[in-house]
């Protein structure tokens, strides 16, 4: 009969929100690549077209980076002042920022060049973003306490906002039309105003309710029926078809919430805090789903629209790209591994990767080829001969010693040891493997016992097991202080060990009689 290798009893683990599918697939978004700015990264933006380059903003430059390689692939550094939000339009050709001297100026973003120079505003520009259903058209945001509609290819503002009294600090235009502008003003409030019209329609937070504290950022659902504005540390969520009534208000942070963003399908939002905690919310019951914390206080967030990457820029400096690794169902047809998508220029793309082999106006894809045979031919298994591990193969030539000493190594886990203590048992060879150890032998015996006599699952195991260790060497106690003491802790964590069960017992004992009581009452 083959030798049979020692069966490891696996311990069912107990039920965790920490393991459940929403947070397994956070938890996708590892390995952080972490990138040491000169100043505080006050901006992030990807691209909403392939490959979903990103823009970080920083100092008085904005970065373009791969994001396969999280390499800067462009460098913009054509401002008089401190830069603030770069932004890519849809079409990933051109980029527009602010910066602290009240400029807003639009680049090439592969060569650079600075195309158009809106200058109107007196003070520092915090937001600058190209309109999404009209490429032609950017709003900036000012602390001169203005909001301005530009029309690029002219150079002009062809609407602009006065009804803010403090700073305009935050702001975007809606997805589904492009005359609705949503601000946030450090006068407590958030504005919508009409672009065709110059007016404020709605008037949300301030005097009408929301606390009096300024408003950081700003985000519209796509179906622009919704807004979602940060205050201190509360997320509020306001109506806008219902007239801007407040339907929740969020406090989960315990500090200021500074960045605001959603996912690829808006069906979750993710907000970033100088608490150094990013939440991830479900946005159908607002609840947290995840949380994700950064070693520094956090500025600024933005995830990619194909799910695989986030960013987040934070106060010391430190830019953080976390990446998840999409499954192969959902790279299958992407465009940006098409011979169109190289010829544009967005072969940064693949800098450090394999290039796909380009055919005539395709990829062509790289597979295994399938063994090929007649139908009927029959395969001969051969079946290899498993290598037994260390503990295994000294337990065959009846070393029991030796296999203990093997089990309790650092990097072995517990369920192995104590599978092996129990197949000692089996053998009557535990007592044998326990035999004629000194100090140095002893002391990972010990070490085990004292780690594990208190566990759940290898309790019991370890007390039969304390208690032959005790019978064998209590004659040379006294010998060693190493061995004394830890002895010495073993006695103490069972004596602890015993008292809280008692505790339990009685804990148990009165509940059992208020349960009793009211079940005699009820009846």
């Amino acid at each position: 009969m083959d030798f049979q290798p020692t069966l490891v009893k696996t311990h069912p683990r107990p039920a965790s929100t920490k393991h459940s599918p929403e947070s397994r697939y956070w938890r996708q978004f590892k390995h952080p690549v972490f990138v040491k700015e000169y100043a505080p990264v006050t901006s992030v933006h990807f691209s909403p077209c392939k490959p979903h380059r990103f823009a970080v903003t920083a100092a008085t430059r904005v970065q373009i980076y791969a994001p396969r390689t999280q390499k800067v692939t462009k460098t913009i550094s054509r401002f008089k002042d401190v830069a603030r939000s770069g932004n890519i339009r849809a079409d990933g050709k051109l980029v527009v920022a602010g910066d602290d001297s009240g400029l807003v100026q639009v680049f090439d973003i592969n060569s650079r060049a600075i195309l158009r120079t809106l200058d109107s505003h007196k003070l520092p520009v915090h937001v600058a973003k190209f309109s999404a259903l009209t490429p032609t058209h950017v709003l900036s945001c000012s602390d001169d306490t203005t909001a301005k509609i530009w029309d690029v290819p002219s150079q002009t503002a062809i609407s602009t906002f006065t009804s803010h009294t403090d700073y305009v600090r935050s702001g975007q235009v809606s997805t589904t039309n492009p005359n609705l502008v949503l601000t946030g003003s450090y006068d407590s409030t958030v504005r919508l105003f009409d672009a065709r019209s110059g007016n404020c329609e709605m008037v949300m937070g301030g005097a009408s309710g929301g606390g009096d504290a300024p408003v950081e950022q700003v985000l519209m659902f796509p179906s622009g029926t919704v807004a979602i504005a940060s205050t201190g540390p509360i997320l509020r969520v306001w109506d806008i078809v219902a007239g801007g009534r407040c339907t929740r208000a969020l406090s989960n942070h315990q500090k200021t919430v500074t960045a605001l963003a959603f996912d690829g399908t808006a069906s979750r939002l993710l907000t970033g805090g100088l608490d150094q905690m990013v939440k991830v919310y479900d946005v159908s019951t607002y609840k947290v789903v995840h949380t994700m914390r950064y070693p520094a206080p956090i500025l600024c967030l933005a995830i990619s629209p194909d799910e695989t990457h986030i960013a987040a820029g934070m106060s010391d400096g430190t830019l953080s790209v976390r990446r998840r690794q999409p499954k192969p169902s959902e790279t299958a047809g992407d465009p940006a591994f098409s011979a169109a998508a190289l010829r544009s220029g967005a072969y940064e793309s693949f800098l450090g990767a394999a290039f796909p082999t380009i055919g005539q106006g395709s990829v062509r894809q790289q597979t295994k080829s399938k063994p090929t045979g007649e139908v009927n031919e029959f395969r001969v298994e051969s079946r290899r001969a498993k290598r037994l591990r260390d503990y295994d193969r000294l337990l065959k030539g009846f070393k029991y010693s030796a296999a203990l000493d093997a089990v309790l190594r650092k990097q072995v886990p517990p369920t192995t040891a104590f599978s092996l203590i129990q197949e000692l048992i089996h053998r009557d060879g535990l007592r044998i493997a326990l035999t004629g150890r000194d100090d140095v032998l002893l002391e990972p015996v010990l070490r085990v016992l004292v780690k594990y006599v208190t566990d759940p699952r290898f309790g019991e195991l370890a007390c039969d097991v304390a208690r032959l260790v005790i019978d064998m060497y209590t004659p040379v106690l006294g010998q060693s202080p190493l061995i004394d003491s830890l002895f010495l802790r073993l006695r103490k964590k069972v004596i602890a060990e015993i008292r809280f069960q008692r505790e339990l017992q009685k804990t148990k004992g009165a509940l059992d009689m208020i349960l009793a009581t009211a079940a005699s009452l009820a009846g």
